[in-house]
């Protein structure tokens, strides 16, 4: 399983844009000592989230599940907020991002990367 988006990936999330704000749900599964990996990443996206007016909505472990299918045990949850899906793109894009972008997909075994709409 991918944990990153592919070039399609990002054509269609563009493609789909109904404007406005997005928010996007990462479910989250660690490799086998994946999690500091992760947390170095999460460290260092700040500065990227800021230069395209994002923001971290949520951040948090799991814990029991009392409605899910099986194998949907999930290590973490987080919410990222960006204003519009443009400036999602406009930072997976960004060569600076890119740069620690390897901390992510090397702490990852799987992960879900779902973007949502607030309701007005």
């Amino acid at each position: 399983m991918s944990v990153d988006p592919t070039g399609n990936d990002l054509k269609r999330y563009l493609a789909e844009d109904e404007g406005g704000p997005v928010v996007m749900l990462n479910l989250l599964r660690f490799a086998p000592d994946g999690r500091p990996s992760y947390d170095q990443y999460a460290r260092e996206i700040g500065p990227h989230l800021q230069k395209v007016g994002a923001r971290v909505v949520y951040i948090g472990d799991t814990s029991t599940a009392l409605v899910a299918p099986d194998g949907f045990d999930w290590d973490a949850v987080l919410l990222v907020e960006y204003p519009t899906r443009a400036a999602f793109s406009a930072m997976v894009a960004d060569p600076d991002y890119q740069r620690i972008t390897h901390l992510r997909t090397e702490a990852l075994s799987e992960a879900v990367l779902q973007a949502t709409t607030p309701r007005r």
